[in-house]
């Protein structure tokens, strides 16, 4: 029986760079409700791209091991 690989490095760096984003939005979606009228730019920045292309670069590297995975199970 074949033993199951980890993640690959691509899917676990989607993940963080996404839930950075996600933190991001958080904290924009928080500042603006307390009031705050002039927000930074790089956090408006970090909230509108890092969700985006983290969910990219999990994307991709769950494609990559999955084919993989296909690839090496149909051997």
């Amino acid at each position: 029986m074949r033993e199951r690989e980890g993640k690959s490095p691509l899917i676990n760096t989607g993940l963080v760079i996404f839930a950075l984003g996600l933190l991001a939005v958080v904290v924009v979606f928080s500042m603006f409700a307390s009031g705050m009228s002039n927000l930074p730019l790089w956090l408006m920045i970090c909230a509108g791209l890092l969700t985006p292309v983290g969910l990219v670069i999990g994307l991709v590297g769950l494609v990559r091991q999955h084919k993989r995975f296909a690839h090496t199970s149909t051997e």
